[in-house]
């Protein structure tokens, strides 16, 4: 009887375990089939559509941004030198002129009879010295005779420098008398273009006159006068310094559109800084043989202060998260990355790149709202590179860092999503 039960006791344990072996495949088989399932259910994220760019490495030129206005190089309102009836006027008004020219024509009849006066009273003296010399000789004979008295010998002596005095005067008269009548016909002292005739041919004009005839402009080459902001001397002066004999490149660009008018050359920095605006003011010259630049212009000016060599990529890469600024690349396997990257400074559109981005690197411009690490992407419209004249292309108005070894602040250099995280 215990035997049965003994056995009868096993052979239940042994159904038991059979059981929970057969419980546990089939729990095991399930979970397989619902991972399966949600594996199907789940499918790959599809690639984004994203636009790109190659960040390059090049001679991108560093400069400082101001506000300037042409003027002249030379200037001379022409006037009259003389009092007389304005007889004709030689010019046209918006006229090339060179130096020496004929501008205009006083009345020179009252001058030139002053002139013949002068030279009548000079000759009538010379006579009259000339005699005297005669005299003198005369006299000098008798008084070694003792047959005239040394007080008429002395007055002749006295006669003979008087009349040479009144020679000298008589010689000055002419010549004043000569210039009066040169200063009847007016040469333009400067090669520069005419401006609008200020006085008509009929008037009196006279010499006290303050409107003048014409003011003439010498406007090739021209003057940019600017001004920058007093923190900035010191980087300007650092510049020159560097550059020794070869002046700064200046560039001027048009307020409206920043089209470039002209490269020049810095000339100076004045000799002082403006103490109620806290600026310094700087001179530069340009060729300007197109007019593009003509007196009383506004125009936005740089002062390239170097040129560097470096990793530049378009501002719109430029990203800011939680973290500091990142950016994303594409990684060789076609998937998007978040790069954290240093940017020294933003300029014409790009952003230099101090570290995190080596030239050739493919980074994303446009379409980062879409995108997260991983995920496969497919470059539209990709573009050449990053790079360009940094000189020549307008681009931002804003003025570059001076302190390009020192990272933006995130606010000034990033752009797009405010969170490192997308969705």
């Amino acid at each position: 009887m215990s035997v049965v039960r003994t056995r009868a006791r096993g052979l239940w344990w042994i159904g038991a375990a059979c059981l929970v072996v057969l419980l546990c495949v089939a729990v095991r088989g399930y979970q397989r089939r619902a991972d399966a399932a949600d594996k199907q259910a789940t499918p790959t994220p599809p690639a984004v559509s994203v636009l790109t760019t190659t960040a390059s490495r090049q001679d991108l030129p560093i400069y400082l941004s101001g506000i300037g206005n042409v003027q002249a190089a030379l200037s001379v309102t022409v006037k009259a030198r003389v009092d007389g009836q304005l007889q004709r006027v030689a010019f046209k008004e918006g006229q090339p002129i060179k130096a020496g020219d004929l501008l205009a024509q006083i009345d020179p009849a009252p001058y030139q009879a002053a002139l013949q006066a002068a030279v009548a009273q000079q000759a009538k003296d010379q006579a009259s010295y000339e005699n005297s010399l005669v005299d003198l000789k005369r006299y000098a004979a008798l008084i070694k005779q003792d047959s005239i008295a040394q007080q008429t010998y002395d007055t002749q002596v006295a006669t003979v420098a008087s009349l040479k005095a009144a020679v000298g005067i008589d010689r000055a008269q002419v010549e004043t008398a000569r210039v009066n009548l040169a200063y009847t016909t007016i040469h333009s002292p400067i090669t520069g273009l005419a401006g609008m005739r200020l006085i008509d041919p009929g008037n009196i004009v006279h010499a006290t006159d303050t409107t003048g005839l014409v003011v003439v402009n010498q406007i090739d080459p021209i003057s940019v006068v600017f001004t920058l902001p007093e923190q900035y001397f010191q980087a300007i002066n650092h510049a020159i310094s560097e550059s020794g004999h070869t002046p700064l490149a200046v560039l001027a660009y048009t307020r409206e559109d920043n089209s470039l008018l002209g490269r020049g050359q810095l000339l100076l920095i004045n000799n002082q800084i403006d103490m109620t605006t806290g600026t310094v003011q700087l001179k530069a010259t340009f060729p300007n043989p197109t007019h593009k630049l003509w007196p009383g212009q506004y125009v936005n000016v740089r002062v390239v202060t170097a040129v560097k060599n470096v990793v530049t990529v378009p501002v719109a890469a430029v990203q800011r998260g939680t973290h500091g600024l990142y950016a994303f690349i594409v990684k060789p396997d076609q998937t998007a990355a978040m790069q954290p990257i240093k940017v020294a400074l933003q300029q014409d559109g790009k952003a230099v790149v101090s570290s995190g981005i080596a030239p050739g690197t493919r980074v994303v411009v446009d379409g980062q709202f879409r995108l997260r690490p991983g995920v496969k992407v497919v470059e539209t419209q990709a573009r050449a590179n990053a790079g360009g004249d940094g000189d020549a292309t307008p681009g931002s108005a804003n003025p570059a860092e001076v302190k390009s070894d020192t990272p933006v602040d995130a606010s000034v250099a990033g752009s797009g999503s405010s969170d490192g995280k997308r969705k």
